[in-house]
Protein backbone atom coordinates (compact mmCIF):
# COMPACT_ATOMS: atom_id res chain seq x y z
CA UNK A 1 0.00 0.00 0.00
CA UNK A 2 2.95 2.43 0.40
CA UNK A 3 4.57 1.38 -2.28
CA UNK A 4 1.45 2.52 -4.22
CA UNK A 5 1.13 5.90 -2.35
CA UNK A 6 4.61 6.61 -3.45
CA UNK A 7 3.86 5.82 -6.99
CA UNK A 8 0.67 8.15 -6.87
CA UNK A 9 2.66 10.91 -5.02
CA UNK A 10 5.57 10.80 -7.35
CA UNK A 11 3.46 10.90 -9.86
CA UNK A 12 1.61 14.00 -8.64
CA UNK A 13 4.90 15.50 -7.93
CA UNK A 14 5.86 14.69 -11.63
CA UNK A 15 2.51 15.77 -12.85
CA UNK A 16 2.79 18.89 -10.86
CA UNK A 17 6.12 19.40 -12.33
CA UNK A 18 5.10 19.44 -16.07
CA UNK A 19 2.24 22.06 -15.23
CA UNK A 20 4.44 24.29 -13.38
CA UNK A 21 7.03 24.03 -16.48
CA UNK A 22 3.91 25.04 -18.92
CA UNK A 23 3.30 27.81 -16.72
CA UNK A 24 7.19 28.81 -17.13
CA UNK A 25 7.30 29.43 -20.71
CA UNK A 26 7.69 32.92 -21.78
CA UNK A 27 4.49 34.83 -23.32
CA UNK A 28 4.18 37.34 -25.35
CA UNK A 29 3.97 40.78 -23.57
CA UNK A 30 2.54 42.48 -26.55
CA UNK A 31 0.92 41.01 -29.62
CA UNK A 32 3.24 40.66 -32.55
CA UNK A 33 2.12 42.22 -35.78
CA UNK A 34 4.18 41.04 -39.03
CA UNK A 35 3.29 43.42 -41.76
CA UNK A 36 3.99 42.09 -45.68
CA UNK A 37 4.08 43.30 -48.85
CA UNK A 38 3.82 41.05 -52.45
CA UNK A 39 4.50 41.73 -55.82
CA UNK A 40 5.41 45.22 -55.02
CA UNK A 41 6.68 45.51 -59.09
CA UNK A 42 8.56 48.73 -58.63
CA UNK A 43 5.28 50.12 -57.44
CA UNK A 44 6.88 52.46 -54.64
CA UNK A 45 4.42 55.13 -54.98
CA UNK A 46 1.54 53.73 -55.84
CA UNK A 47 -1.06 52.63 -53.75
CA UNK A 48 -0.16 52.91 -50.05
CA UNK A 49 3.29 53.43 -51.68
CA UNK A 50 6.45 52.93 -49.48
CA UNK A 51 5.87 55.84 -47.94
CA UNK A 52 2.79 54.84 -46.75
CA UNK A 53 3.61 51.71 -45.38
CA UNK A 54 6.25 53.05 -43.39
CA UNK A 55 3.21 55.41 -41.44
CA UNK A 56 1.56 51.98 -40.90
CA UNK A 57 4.29 50.23 -39.57
CA UNK A 58 4.45 53.46 -37.25
CA UNK A 59 0.95 53.50 -36.04
CA UNK A 60 0.95 49.71 -35.43
CA UNK A 61 4.47 50.57 -33.15
CA UNK A 62 2.73 53.67 -31.06
CA UNK A 63 0.12 51.11 -30.74
CA UNK A 64 2.10 49.11 -28.53
CA UNK A 65 2.78 46.04 -31.16
CA UNK A 66 6.10 44.29 -31.81
CA UNK A 67 6.09 45.10 -35.40
CA UNK A 68 8.17 43.08 -37.84
CA UNK A 69 7.79 43.86 -41.96
CA UNK A 70 8.47 40.88 -44.67
CA UNK A 71 8.25 41.06 -48.39
CA UNK A 72 7.30 37.76 -50.55
CA UNK A 73 8.72 38.38 -53.88
CA UNK A 74 8.53 40.37 -56.88
CA UNK A 75 9.49 43.99 -55.77
CA UNK A 76 12.37 44.87 -58.17
CA UNK A 77 10.68 44.42 -61.31
CA UNK A 78 7.74 45.84 -63.08
CA UNK A 79 8.45 49.95 -63.75
CA UNK A 80 10.89 51.87 -65.36
CA UNK A 81 12.69 52.60 -62.51
CA UNK A 82 13.22 48.37 -61.93
CA UNK A 83 14.50 48.44 -65.87
CA UNK A 84 16.47 50.97 -65.66
CA UNK A 85 18.77 50.66 -62.66
CA UNK A 86 18.08 46.75 -63.18
CA UNK A 87 16.91 46.80 -59.82
CA UNK A 88 19.26 48.52 -57.34
CA UNK A 89 16.74 51.49 -56.74
CA UNK A 90 14.51 48.77 -55.29
CA UNK A 91 17.17 47.52 -53.38
CA UNK A 92 18.39 50.88 -51.39
CA UNK A 93 14.62 51.71 -51.15
CA UNK A 94 13.99 48.38 -48.83
CA UNK A 95 16.70 48.81 -46.92
CA UNK A 96 15.66 52.87 -46.24
CA UNK A 97 11.94 51.67 -45.65
CA UNK A 98 13.48 48.51 -43.11
CA UNK A 99 12.45 45.70 -44.35
CA UNK A 100 13.25 42.36 -42.26
CA UNK A 101 13.00 39.71 -43.94
CA UNK A 102 12.30 39.12 -47.57
CA UNK A 103 11.78 35.74 -49.89
CA UNK A 104 13.04 35.90 -53.96
CA UNK A 105 10.09 35.78 -56.41
CA UNK A 106 10.33 34.70 -59.94
CA UNK A 107 11.16 38.29 -61.25
CA UNK A 108 13.85 38.77 -58.87
CA UNK A 109 15.82 37.02 -61.30
CA UNK A 110 14.93 39.03 -64.27
CA UNK A 111 18.37 40.47 -64.33
CA UNK A 112 20.60 37.34 -64.18
CA UNK A 113 21.80 35.31 -61.73
CA UNK A 114 24.97 37.70 -61.69
CA UNK A 115 22.93 40.53 -60.66
CA UNK A 116 20.27 38.31 -58.45
CA UNK A 117 22.83 37.62 -56.31
CA UNK A 118 24.61 41.16 -56.43
CA UNK A 119 21.26 43.03 -55.02
CA UNK A 120 20.24 40.48 -52.56
CA UNK A 121 24.34 41.23 -51.38
CA UNK A 122 23.31 45.19 -51.16
CA UNK A 123 20.24 44.16 -49.15
CA UNK A 124 20.61 45.21 -45.57
CA UNK A 125 18.00 42.37 -44.40
CA UNK A 126 18.19 38.74 -45.31
CA UNK A 127 16.56 36.71 -48.26
CA UNK A 128 15.23 33.20 -47.08
CA UNK A 129 14.39 30.39 -49.18
CA UNK A 130 13.66 26.71 -48.24
CA UNK A 131 13.91 25.76 -51.75
CA UNK A 132 15.93 27.89 -54.06
CA UNK A 133 19.42 25.79 -54.58
CA UNK A 134 22.41 25.22 -56.42
CA UNK A 135 23.44 21.92 -57.45
CA UNK A 136 21.39 20.79 -54.34
CA UNK A 137 22.85 22.90 -51.75
CA UNK A 138 20.70 25.95 -50.56
CA UNK A 139 21.54 29.54 -51.71
CA UNK A 140 19.89 31.27 -48.87
CA UNK A 141 19.46 30.15 -45.18
CA UNK A 142 15.98 27.95 -45.17
CA UNK A 143 14.59 30.42 -42.60
CA UNK A 144 15.16 32.69 -40.13
CA UNK A 145 13.75 33.25 -36.59
CA UNK A 146 12.63 36.26 -34.38
CA UNK A 147 12.26 36.39 -30.97
CA UNK A 148 9.95 38.59 -28.88
CA UNK A 149 9.33 38.57 -25.15
CA UNK A 150 11.18 34.91 -25.39
CA UNK A 151 8.80 33.81 -27.54
CA UNK A 152 10.58 32.52 -30.83
CA UNK A 153 8.74 32.95 -34.08
CA UNK A 154 10.13 31.44 -37.09
CA UNK A 155 9.57 32.78 -40.98
CA UNK A 156 10.60 30.35 -43.29
CA UNK A 157 10.86 30.79 -47.73
CA UNK A 158 9.47 29.07 -50.11
CA UNK A 159 10.02 30.55 -53.72
CA UNK A 160 7.56 28.71 -56.58
CA UNK A 161 9.47 26.10 -58.78
CA UNK A 162 7.56 27.75 -61.93
CA UNK A 163 10.32 30.19 -61.47
CA UNK A 164 12.63 28.36 -64.10
CA UNK A 165 10.05 29.05 -66.39
CA UNK A 166 8.70 32.58 -65.19
CA UNK A 167 11.99 33.74 -65.34
CA UNK A 168 14.43 33.61 -68.44
CA UNK A 169 15.35 29.80 -68.27
CA UNK A 170 19.18 29.79 -69.72
CA UNK A 171 19.89 32.57 -66.56
CA UNK A 172 19.50 29.06 -64.16
CA UNK A 173 22.05 27.19 -66.04
CA UNK A 174 25.84 26.34 -67.23
CA UNK A 175 27.16 27.27 -70.32
CA UNK A 176 26.78 24.11 -71.28
CA UNK A 177 22.72 24.68 -71.20
CA UNK A 178 22.48 22.20 -67.79
CA UNK A 179 20.71 23.44 -65.02
CA UNK A 180 22.25 23.89 -61.84
CA UNK A 181 19.80 26.17 -60.12
CA UNK A 182 16.61 24.70 -59.31
CA UNK A 183 13.75 25.30 -56.63
CA UNK A 184 13.10 21.45 -55.66
CA UNK A 185 10.66 20.78 -58.58
CA UNK A 186 9.41 17.71 -59.64
CA UNK A 187 5.85 16.56 -61.13
CA UNK A 188 4.32 14.91 -57.90
CA UNK A 189 5.23 17.96 -55.65
CA UNK A 190 7.08 15.83 -53.09
CA UNK A 191 10.36 17.64 -53.06
CA UNK A 192 9.04 21.03 -52.44
CA UNK A 193 6.82 19.64 -49.91
CA UNK A 194 9.69 17.60 -48.16
CA UNK A 195 12.15 20.48 -47.84
CA UNK A 196 9.46 22.85 -46.46
CA UNK A 197 8.60 20.35 -44.05
CA UNK A 198 12.63 20.21 -43.12
CA UNK A 199 12.82 23.97 -42.68
CA UNK A 200 9.67 24.22 -40.28
CA UNK A 201 10.80 20.90 -38.48
CA UNK A 202 14.20 22.70 -37.92
CA UNK A 203 12.79 25.66 -36.72
CA UNK A 204 10.61 24.29 -33.99
CA UNK A 205 13.79 21.88 -32.76
CA UNK A 206 15.41 25.51 -32.41
CA UNK A 207 12.46 26.29 -29.89
CA UNK A 208 10.18 28.39 -32.34
CA UNK A 209 6.31 28.74 -30.92
CA UNK A 210 5.19 29.59 -34.46
CA UNK A 211 6.11 29.05 -37.80
CA UNK A 212 4.96 31.72 -40.84
CA UNK A 213 5.67 30.56 -44.02
CA UNK A 214 6.79 33.59 -46.38
CA UNK A 215 5.87 32.32 -49.41
CA UNK A 216 5.69 32.97 -53.36
CA UNK A 217 3.70 30.49 -54.36
CA UNK A 218 0.31 31.76 -55.64
CA UNK A 219 -3.03 30.16 -56.05
CA UNK A 220 -2.85 29.54 -60.12
CA UNK A 221 -3.45 26.13 -61.61
CA UNK A 222 -0.36 26.58 -63.61
CA UNK A 223 1.63 26.44 -60.74
CA UNK A 224 0.61 23.43 -59.66
CA UNK A 225 1.67 20.86 -57.68
CA UNK A 226 3.59 24.13 -56.01
CA UNK A 227 0.24 26.24 -54.93
CA UNK A 228 0.34 27.47 -51.33
CA UNK A 229 -2.67 24.80 -51.03
CA UNK A 230 -0.64 22.15 -52.02
CA UNK A 231 2.15 23.07 -49.81
CA UNK A 232 -0.35 23.55 -46.42
CA UNK A 233 -2.27 20.17 -47.42
CA UNK A 234 0.76 18.31 -47.75
CA UNK A 235 2.93 19.66 -44.57
CA UNK A 236 2.34 20.08 -40.66
CA UNK A 237 4.00 22.65 -38.33
CA UNK A 238 2.86 25.73 -40.31
CA UNK A 239 0.83 28.53 -38.67
CA UNK A 240 0.23 30.75 -40.93
CA UNK A 241 1.37 31.22 -44.88
CA UNK A 242 1.97 34.73 -45.99
CA UNK A 243 1.82 34.60 -49.69
CA UNK A 244 2.46 36.21 -53.08
CA UNK A 245 3.31 35.20 -57.31
CA UNK A 246 -0.44 35.29 -57.83
CA UNK A 247 -1.55 38.94 -57.22
CA UNK A 248 -5.04 37.59 -55.11
CA UNK A 249 -5.80 39.02 -52.10
CA UNK A 250 -7.94 35.52 -50.60
CA UNK A 251 -7.91 35.27 -47.19
CA UNK A 252 -8.03 31.69 -46.48
CA UNK A 253 -8.04 29.04 -43.38
CA UNK A 254 -7.23 25.35 -44.79
CA UNK A 255 -6.22 22.35 -42.74
CA UNK A 256 -2.71 20.59 -43.30
CA UNK A 257 -1.47 17.24 -43.63
CA UNK A 258 -2.90 16.50 -39.95
CA UNK A 259 -5.89 18.26 -40.07
CA UNK A 260 -5.03 21.21 -38.17
CA UNK A 261 -6.03 24.92 -39.45
CA UNK A 262 -3.11 27.03 -41.54
CA UNK A 263 -4.31 30.76 -42.11
CA UNK A 264 -3.19 32.03 -45.21
CA UNK A 265 -3.49 35.46 -46.35
CA UNK A 266 -2.16 37.37 -49.92
CA UNK A 267 -2.03 41.30 -50.18
CA UNK A 268 -2.49 41.97 -54.11
CA UNK A 269 0.41 43.91 -56.07
CA UNK A 270 1.34 47.82 -56.61
CA UNK A 271 1.03 48.33 -53.06
CA UNK A 272 -2.19 48.27 -53.32
CA UNK A 273 -2.70 46.08 -50.34
CA UNK A 274 -0.38 45.74 -47.64
CA UNK A 275 -1.17 42.22 -45.94
CA UNK A 276 -1.50 41.76 -41.75
CA UNK A 277 -0.50 38.74 -39.47
CA UNK A 278 -1.16 39.38 -35.63
CA UNK A 279 -0.02 36.96 -33.45
CA UNK A 280 -1.93 37.90 -30.41
CA UNK A 281 -0.68 37.59 -26.05
CA UNK A 282 -3.68 35.09 -25.88
CA UNK A 283 -1.35 32.81 -28.73
CA UNK A 284 -4.40 33.40 -31.09
CA UNK A 285 -3.34 34.27 -34.97
CA UNK A 286 -5.22 36.31 -37.55
CA UNK A 287 -4.96 37.85 -40.94
CA UNK A 288 -5.68 41.25 -41.85
CA UNK A 289 -5.31 42.96 -44.96
CA UNK A 290 -5.60 46.59 -45.60
CA UNK A 291 -6.56 48.11 -49.07
CA UNK A 292 -6.15 51.79 -51.05
CA UNK A 293 -8.53 51.40 -53.86
CA UNK A 294 -8.02 55.22 -54.37
CA UNK A 295 -6.65 56.29 -58.20
CA UNK A 296 -4.32 58.88 -56.14
CA UNK A 297 -1.87 57.66 -53.80
CA UNK A 298 -2.07 57.74 -50.15
CA UNK A 299 1.06 59.53 -49.15
CA UNK A 300 -0.17 62.42 -51.93
CA UNK A 301 -3.81 62.55 -50.80
CA UNK A 302 -2.92 62.32 -46.94
CA UNK A 303 -0.15 64.33 -47.47
CA UNK A 304 2.62 61.63 -45.75
CA UNK A 305 5.71 63.27 -46.02
CA UNK A 306 8.63 61.18 -43.54
CA UNK A 307 12.12 60.13 -44.46
CA UNK A 308 10.78 57.36 -46.86
CA UNK A 309 8.94 59.79 -48.92
CA UNK A 310 11.44 61.72 -49.46
CA UNK A 311 13.56 58.63 -50.70
CA UNK A 312 11.39 57.45 -53.63
CA UNK A 313 10.84 60.92 -54.53
CA UNK A 314 14.91 61.27 -55.06
CA UNK A 315 14.19 57.83 -56.97
CA UNK A 316 12.08 58.95 -59.30
CA UNK A 317 13.59 62.39 -59.68
CA UNK A 318 17.26 60.31 -60.47
CA UNK A 319 14.52 58.36 -62.99
CA UNK A 320 14.06 61.35 -64.65
CA UNK A 321 17.46 62.27 -65.51
CA UNK A 322 18.26 58.32 -66.53
CA UNK A 323 15.37 58.47 -69.18
CA UNK A 324 18.14 60.81 -71.46
CA UNK A 325 21.11 58.13 -70.93
CA UNK A 326 22.76 57.12 -73.75
CA UNK A 327 22.42 53.36 -73.77
CA UNK A 328 23.07 52.66 -77.55
CA UNK A 329 22.82 54.40 -81.18
CA UNK A 330 21.44 53.52 -84.49
CA UNK A 331 23.40 54.38 -87.65
CA UNK A 332 19.27 54.29 -89.66
CA UNK A 333 16.32 55.28 -88.64
CA UNK A 334 13.92 52.93 -87.40
CA UNK A 335 10.13 53.89 -88.21
CA UNK A 336 6.74 53.00 -87.64
CA UNK A 337 5.90 55.50 -90.48
CA UNK A 338 5.89 55.26 -94.26
CA UNK A 339 9.23 57.19 -95.25
CA UNK A 340 8.23 58.71 -98.68
CA UNK A 341 4.05 58.93 -98.53
CA UNK A 342 2.24 61.41 -96.43
CA UNK A 343 -1.15 62.82 -95.63
CA UNK A 344 -2.31 65.64 -97.60
CA UNK A 345 -1.33 67.64 -94.09
CA UNK A 346 2.21 66.95 -94.51
CA UNK A 347 2.43 64.31 -91.57
CA UNK A 348 3.41 60.95 -91.35
CA UNK A 349 1.44 57.87 -92.32
CA UNK A 350 1.35 55.24 -89.87
CA UNK A 351 2.18 51.96 -91.53
CA UNK A 352 3.48 49.86 -88.60
CA UNK A 353 -0.24 48.49 -88.24
CA UNK A 354 -0.96 46.81 -91.86
CA UNK A 355 2.79 46.56 -92.98
CA UNK A 356 6.62 45.20 -91.97
CA UNK A 357 8.41 48.01 -91.07
CA UNK A 358 12.36 48.14 -89.62
CA UNK A 359 11.44 48.69 -86.09
CA UNK A 360 9.17 46.04 -86.51
CA UNK A 361 11.43 43.93 -87.64
CA UNK A 362 13.83 44.96 -84.74
CA UNK A 363 11.18 44.41 -82.13
CA UNK A 364 10.02 41.28 -83.11
CA UNK A 365 13.66 39.75 -83.24
CA UNK A 366 14.78 41.00 -79.73
CA UNK A 367 11.86 38.91 -79.03
CA UNK A 368 13.33 35.75 -80.63
CA UNK A 369 16.96 37.00 -79.65
CA UNK A 370 16.02 37.01 -75.81
CA UNK A 371 13.63 33.97 -75.90
CA UNK A 372 15.47 31.30 -78.02
CA UNK A 373 12.39 30.51 -79.66
CA UNK A 374 12.26 29.36 -83.43
CA UNK A 375 9.71 32.30 -84.19
CA UNK A 376 8.47 35.56 -82.60
CA UNK A 377 5.38 37.88 -82.81
CA UNK A 378 4.96 41.44 -82.45
CA UNK A 379 2.06 43.27 -82.87
CA UNK A 380 1.96 46.27 -84.39
CA UNK A 381 -0.20 48.17 -81.94
CA UNK A 382 1.98 47.61 -79.27
CA UNK A 383 5.20 49.51 -81.74
CA UNK A 384 4.41 52.71 -80.71
CA UNK A 385 7.15 55.68 -81.76
CA UNK A 386 9.97 55.54 -84.14
CA UNK A 387 13.79 56.01 -83.17
CA UNK A 388 15.75 58.80 -85.30
CA UNK A 389 19.10 58.04 -86.38
CA UNK A 390 21.81 58.82 -84.08
CA UNK A 391 21.88 58.01 -80.32
CA UNK A 392 19.07 56.19 -78.31
CA UNK A 393 18.36 57.05 -74.64
CA UNK A 394 16.59 54.87 -72.48
CA UNK A 395 13.78 56.98 -72.63
CA UNK A 396 13.63 55.97 -76.45
CA UNK A 397 13.06 52.72 -76.18
CA UNK A 398 10.58 53.24 -72.75
CA UNK A 399 8.88 55.13 -75.76
CA UNK A 400 8.43 52.47 -78.02
CA UNK A 401 7.30 49.44 -75.92
CA UNK A 402 5.26 51.83 -73.23
CA UNK A 403 2.48 49.06 -71.68
CA UNK A 404 4.95 46.75 -69.73
CA UNK A 405 4.28 43.52 -71.31
CA UNK A 406 6.32 40.50 -70.25
CA UNK A 407 8.16 38.03 -72.54
CA UNK A 408 6.07 34.18 -72.77
CA UNK A 409 7.12 31.63 -74.87
CA UNK A 410 4.25 28.61 -75.90
CA UNK A 411 4.58 25.75 -78.51
CA UNK A 412 1.80 26.15 -81.16
CA UNK A 413 0.91 24.35 -84.43
CA UNK A 414 1.91 25.49 -87.34
CA UNK A 415 -1.85 25.51 -87.77
CA UNK A 416 -2.45 27.83 -84.95
CA UNK A 417 0.47 30.13 -86.19
CA UNK A 418 -1.31 30.48 -89.78
CA UNK A 419 -4.45 31.56 -88.42
CA UNK A 420 -2.75 34.24 -86.07
CA UNK A 421 -1.36 35.39 -89.23
CA UNK A 422 -4.66 35.37 -91.39
CA UNK A 423 -6.34 37.17 -88.21
CA UNK A 424 -3.72 39.79 -87.88
CA UNK A 425 -4.06 40.58 -91.71
CA UNK A 426 -7.49 40.67 -91.90
CA UNK A 427 -7.53 44.20 -92.32
CA UNK A 428 -4.67 44.97 -94.98
CA UNK A 429 -4.40 47.90 -96.26
CA UNK A 430 -6.57 49.31 -93.56
CA UNK A 431 -4.67 49.36 -89.72
CA UNK A 432 -5.13 46.64 -87.45
CA UNK A 433 -3.31 46.75 -84.17
CA UNK A 434 -3.27 43.10 -84.13
CA UNK A 435 -1.15 43.01 -86.98
CA UNK A 436 1.86 40.94 -86.71
CA UNK A 437 5.62 41.60 -87.22
CA UNK A 438 7.79 39.11 -87.16
CA UNK A 439 10.81 37.18 -86.68
CA UNK A 440 11.59 33.68 -87.88
CA UNK A 441 8.96 33.33 -90.83
CA UNK A 442 8.41 35.15 -93.99
CA UNK A 443 4.65 35.43 -95.39
CA UNK A 444 2.50 36.52 -97.97
CA UNK A 445 -0.99 38.60 -97.71
CA UNK A 446 -2.71 38.18 -100.81
CA UNK A 447 -4.99 41.07 -100.24
CA UNK A 448 -7.06 40.37 -103.45
CA UNK A 449 -8.92 37.76 -101.50
CA UNK A 450 -11.46 38.83 -98.75
CA UNK A 451 -10.77 37.96 -95.24
CA UNK A 452 -12.92 35.25 -94.09
CA UNK A 453 -11.29 35.67 -90.44
CA UNK A 454 -14.73 35.83 -88.24
CA UNK A 455 -15.39 36.85 -84.78
CA UNK A 456 -17.15 35.86 -82.30
CA UNK A 457 -19.53 38.32 -80.18
CA UNK A 458 -17.11 39.52 -77.89
CA UNK A 459 -14.87 39.62 -80.87
CA UNK A 460 -11.73 36.93 -80.35
CA UNK A 461 -11.02 35.13 -83.20
CA UNK A 462 -13.64 32.54 -84.09
CA UNK A 463 -12.01 30.93 -87.37
CA UNK A 464 -11.22 30.97 -90.64
CA UNK A 465 -14.32 30.16 -93.56
CA UNK A 466 -13.11 30.87 -96.73
CA UNK A 467 -9.93 30.91 -98.34
CA UNK A 468 -6.76 32.12 -96.30
CA UNK A 469 -4.79 35.28 -97.88
CA UNK A 470 -2.43 34.43 -96.07
CA UNK A 471 0.18 32.48 -98.05
CA UNK A 472 3.32 30.44 -98.49
CA UNK A 473 4.77 31.07 -95.23
CA UNK A 474 8.03 30.05 -94.96
CA UNK A 475 9.74 29.26 -91.26
CA UNK A 476 13.81 29.25 -91.38
CA UNK A 477 13.15 28.43 -95.10
CA UNK A 478 10.82 25.37 -95.18
CA UNK A 479 7.45 25.75 -95.68
CA UNK A 480 4.71 26.26 -92.85
CA UNK A 481 3.65 22.65 -91.38
CA UNK A 482 0.19 22.70 -90.50
CA UNK A 483 0.98 19.62 -88.09
CA UNK A 484 4.59 20.68 -86.89
CA UNK A 485 4.75 21.95 -83.06
CA UNK A 486 6.84 25.41 -83.29
CA UNK A 487 8.02 27.28 -80.37
CA UNK A 488 6.12 31.24 -80.48
CA UNK A 489 7.60 33.96 -78.43
CA UNK A 490 5.42 37.32 -77.89
CA UNK A 491 3.98 38.80 -74.59
CA UNK A 492 1.61 37.71 -72.40
CA UNK A 493 -1.05 40.48 -74.03
CA UNK A 494 -1.52 38.18 -76.64
CA UNK A 495 -0.05 34.92 -75.56
CA UNK A 496 -1.89 33.92 -72.52
CA UNK A 497 -4.41 37.15 -72.21
CA UNK A 498 -6.08 36.83 -76.56
CA UNK A 499 -4.91 40.57 -76.84
CA UNK A 500 -5.82 42.05 -80.04
CA UNK A 501 -8.89 38.73 -80.46
CA UNK A 502 -5.74 35.81 -80.57
CA UNK A 503 -8.04 32.88 -78.87
CA UNK A 504 -5.98 30.45 -80.90
CA UNK A 505 -3.59 30.41 -78.49
CA UNK A 506 -5.49 29.37 -75.87
CA UNK A 507 -4.42 26.14 -74.09
CA UNK A 508 -0.96 26.26 -75.78
CA UNK A 509 1.50 24.92 -73.60
CA UNK A 510 3.74 27.74 -72.02
CA UNK A 511 7.12 27.10 -71.80
CA UNK A 512 8.29 30.28 -70.81
CA UNK A 513 5.96 32.61 -68.71
CA UNK A 514 6.14 36.47 -68.41
CA UNK A 515 9.89 36.25 -67.86
CA UNK A 516 11.03 39.35 -69.18
CA UNK A 517 9.59 43.20 -70.11
CA UNK A 518 9.08 43.95 -73.75
CA UNK A 519 10.75 47.48 -73.13
CA UNK A 520 14.33 45.17 -71.17
CA UNK A 521 13.73 42.80 -74.50
CA UNK A 522 14.65 45.41 -76.60
CA UNK A 523 17.24 46.98 -74.69
CA UNK A 524 18.84 43.41 -74.28
CA UNK A 525 19.10 42.66 -77.79
CA UNK A 526 20.27 45.83 -78.63
CA UNK A 527 23.26 46.78 -75.85
CA UNK A 528 24.31 43.21 -76.18
CA UNK A 529 23.48 41.35 -79.22
CA UNK A 530 23.75 43.84 -81.37
CA UNK A 531 26.89 45.41 -78.77
CA UNK A 532 24.99 48.62 -79.02
CA UNK A 533 24.64 49.78 -82.11
CA UNK A 534 21.93 48.87 -84.75
CA UNK A 535 23.28 48.85 -88.21
CA UNK A 536 22.79 47.71 -91.78
CA UNK A 537 20.45 44.85 -91.19
CA UNK A 538 17.88 46.92 -90.66
CA UNK A 539 19.12 50.46 -93.46
CA UNK A 540 15.45 49.24 -94.93
CA UNK A 541 13.06 51.32 -93.29
CA UNK A 542 10.40 48.54 -95.08
CA UNK A 543 12.09 45.60 -93.42
CA UNK A 544 13.80 42.96 -94.97
CA UNK A 545 10.74 41.48 -97.10
CA UNK A 546 9.29 39.79 -94.36
CA UNK A 547 5.71 40.47 -95.27
CA UNK A 548 4.79 40.93 -99.18
CA UNK A 549 1.77 42.32 -100.33
CA UNK A 550 0.43 40.63 -103.42
CA UNK A 551 -2.27 42.37 -104.55
CA UNK A 552 -3.35 40.74 -107.87
CA UNK A 553 -3.77 37.21 -107.85
CA UNK A 554 -0.88 35.76 -109.88
CA UNK A 555 -1.26 34.23 -113.47
CA UNK A 556 -2.11 30.48 -113.15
Amino acid sequence: MKRILGLILALLVLLGGVACAESAQPALEKDVVVLFTSDVHCGIDQGFGYAGLVAIRSSMEAAGNHVLLVDNGDSVQGEPIGTMTTGEALIELMNTVGYDIAVPGNHEFDYGMERFLELTGKASFPYISANFNKDGELVFAPYVIKEFDGVKVAFVGVTTPKTLTSSTPKYFQDEAGNFIYGFMQDETGEKLYAAVQSAVDAARAEGAAYVVVLGHLGNEDSCSPWTYADVIANTTGIDALLDGHSHDTDQVEMLNKDGQTVLRSACGTKMAGVGCLRIGKDGKLSTDLFLWNNSVAAPELLGIRNDVYTAVKTAQDALTEKLSEVVARTAVELTINDPVATKDDGSPIRIVRRAETNLGDLCADAYRDQSGAQIAFVNGGGVRVSIKEGDITLGNILKVHPFGNAMCVIEATGAQILDALEWGARAVPSENGGFLQVSGLTYEIHTYIESSAKADENTMFAGVEGEYRVKNVMVGGEPLDPEKTYTLASHNYMLKNGGDGYSMFKGCKLLQDEVMLDNQVLINYITGTLGGVVGEQYANPYGEGRIVAVEEKPAE
